[in-house]
């Protein structure tokens, strides 16, 4: 993995902080009552895996720079399929 930063030229501490940001992104994601902090990771999620993208794609890599496509088209169905209760956007009334 660490190769793998390094070959997009992230520096070493890179993948400690992405790392930490996941985790506390899949907490907000699996508790059922973070409200505006799950909308937070969504979008969190989002800008990392089109980042992580987008990282590949200027290096060329275009074989690694599927995965994290899917996890984005994956997140973006998990967005949309969210039971009405759970989200902030119409509990506002906007």
């Amino acid at each position: 993995m660490m190769e793998q930063f390094r070959s997009l030229d992230y520096p070493d501490y890179f993948p400690a902080v992405l790392g930490t940001s996941r985790l506390l992104g899949v907490a907000a994601l699996t508790s059922p009552s973070a409200g505006l902090l799950k909308e937070w990771a969504y979008a969190g999620f989002s800008f990392t895996f089109l980042a992580a993208t987008i990282s590949h794609l200027v290096k060329n890599q275009k074989k690694e720079a599927v995965a994290p496509l899917i996890a984005f088209v994956v997140l973006i169905a998990s967005y949309l399929t969210r039971p009405p209760d759970r989200r902030v956007v119409e509990s506002l009334h906007i």
